[in-house]
């Protein structure tokens, strides 16, 4: 059994999440910057198995796509070429940053520490990752 990967997909900046191999814990892996992803994604996947990617579909609150999708949807459609024999699964990222600056003023990190903005983007994709695993435990328990 491979990790899953969750990607905060970013212009910029992208926010890198994985489980452990036998995908109990969801950790936050490292921050991109978004040109040199697709390097970064081949590297890591031959070091390790991941058989799935997990990408934030980003929407506004009325759920008709935002302006980021314009931007997030090329690269599903690379990371599906680069990719073909894994898994690529879409989640909702509304509030993901919002609650990963939240987790980031409750675990006591000072102000300086909470400007960098490759933190956030990597707790949300810890915090997508974490939803993602809850989802597919709760249909294996029903």
């Amino acid at each position: 059994m491979g990790r899953i990967m969750a990607i905060d997909y970013g212009k910029i900046r992208t926010g890198l999440a994985v489980t452990d191999p036998v995908r109990i814990i969801a950790t936050a892996l490292t921050t991109v910057d978004t040109p040199t992803l697709p390097k970064y994604l081949k590297e890591y996947c031959g070091r390790e198995e991941v058989d799935i990617f997990v990408v934030g579909e980003a929407r506004r609150m009325d759920g008709r796509p935002s302006e980021s999708m314009q931007y997030i949807e090329p690269f599903v459609e690379e990371l599906k070429k680069m990719f073909p024999e894994k898994e690529v699964v879409r989640v909702d990222e509304r509030f993901t940053s919002k609650i990963a600056f939240q987790t980031m003023i409750d675990s006591g990190l000072k102000k300086k520490d909470r400007r960098n903005k490759g933190t956030i983007d990597q707790i949300a994709a810890t915090i997508m990752l974490q939803d993602y695993m809850r989802t597919i435990n709760n249909k294996t328990h029903i």
